[in-house]
């Protein structure tokens, strides 16, 4: 099964390239991401726990990664991120279950 601290670390190289070969479009990105993610409406870790479901529900392997170490620094339970993935599961079948098993090896990879 993936590392995930490995899948992190390509996340971060992935991000590192864009910013270098397309930086326009990179940095819009990160922009974004960074306006989303922000405190708003919903709390920074309400909002890591819907990209946990929804990173599962899409199939992102990085995703999972990248979410779930955001859920837990920003204070998530492994019981909030477990419900979270299985509302994944519950709106998407058994695909998604295969993909929540990424997310209890990131919870033990991110201890």
């Amino acid at each position: 099964m993936e590392n995930m601290n490995e899948l992190a670390d390509e996340i971060h190289e992935g991000l590192e390239k864009f910013s270098k070969e397309t930086p326009k479009q990179a940095q819009a990105f990160m922009n974004f991401l960074g306006a989303t993610e922000e405190k708003g409406a919903l709390d920074e870790k309400q909002k890591e726990l819907i990209s946990i479901a929804l990173s599962v529900a899409t199939h992102c392997k990085w995703c999972i990664a990248f979410h779930v170490k955001n859920a837990l620094e920003k204070g998530a339970t492994k019981e909030e991120i477990l419900e979270a993935g299985w509302i994944a599961v519950l709106m998407g079948g058994g695909p998604a279950l295969m993909y929540f098993m990424l997310v209890q090896k990131a919870l033990e990879d991110f201890k």
